[in-house]
């Protein structure tokens, strides 16, 4: 995992990340603060056993990940990826475009990530019969469709969703391409298709290969190991 270059002061007010490594929207957050050059504290929470830092930090959904940037909290990853632009204006490159028009481009997609694809293969790793989890397969697919036609529009035919340069998007999907890398070893299934998301495959490449997400992104098998222990945990829960 990449560690904080300087005890994790940015602009000499302290940064922690209170995360889960296995988490995209933990993910998304660190990719971000690499993004944009800013170091921080990476701190490990067992979200079995919480912490009263991240319960008195997030008290309404007390999940990961929170910012605390001068110990004061920013829970919710999208909320902290802008904050990150507002907060640290003159640090690094911005996340979000500057037109307003491209900005809500940007959110719009974002929320589809997490509303959208997020709850699809939840839904595949939790689905209770085959055919459930055949459905929500379909309907990541679906997404994932709808994906790789908002890089061909948002990329205007260059690399990332953000251009020539990763910005909030890629960073807010990005958090989950070590899950879509991981999907064939978990499920059998490849979701990363480049016959029939080209656009896609190609990005996530580009997308793990930058510095930013080297050292950020977990590998497949980490992945598939702990999507085992969550299967596991909820087979149980089920048989009770």
């Amino acid at each position: 995992m990449a560690q904080p270059r300087d005890g994790g002061r940015a602009g000499g007010q302290q940064l922690k990340v209170l995360g889960a490594w296995p988490s995209p929207f933990v993910l998304r957050v660190r990719v971000a603060l690499h993004l944009k050059g800013l170091e921080y504290e990476n701190v490990e929470e067992d979200l079995v056993n919480k912490s009263e830092l991240l319960l008195a930090s997030n008290p309404v959904h007390k999940k990961v990940p929170v910012l605390l940037h001068a110990g004061r909290p920013v829970p919710e990853s999208l909320v902290i990826l802008e904050y990150l632009d507002d907060a640290f204006p003159a640090t690094g490159p911005a996340l979000l475009p500057a037109d307003p028009f491209y900005r809500a481009v940007a959110r719009f997609w974002a929320a589809f990530v997490d509303g959208k694809l997020h709850g699809a293969m939840v839904s595949v790793l939790m689905g209770a019969t085959e055919e459930a989890r055949a459905a929500a397969t379909e309907d990541t697919f679906t997404a994932l469709d709808a994906l790789e036609g908002a890089l061909m529009e948002c990329s205007g035919g260059k690399g990332f969703f953000g251009g020539d340069a990763p910005g909030y998007l890629d960073a807010a999907f990005g958090g989950f391409v070590g899950w879509l890398r991981a999907w064939d070893k978990i499920t059998g299934v490849t979701l990363l298709d480049a016959g029939r998301v080209p656009l896609l495959a190609a990005w996530a490449e580009r997308f793990a290969a930058l510095d930013a997400a080297k050292g950020v992104i977990p590998e497949p098998e980490q992945l598939a190991e702990f999507a085992k222990v969550l299967q596991a945990r909820a087979a149980a829960a089920a048989g009770n």
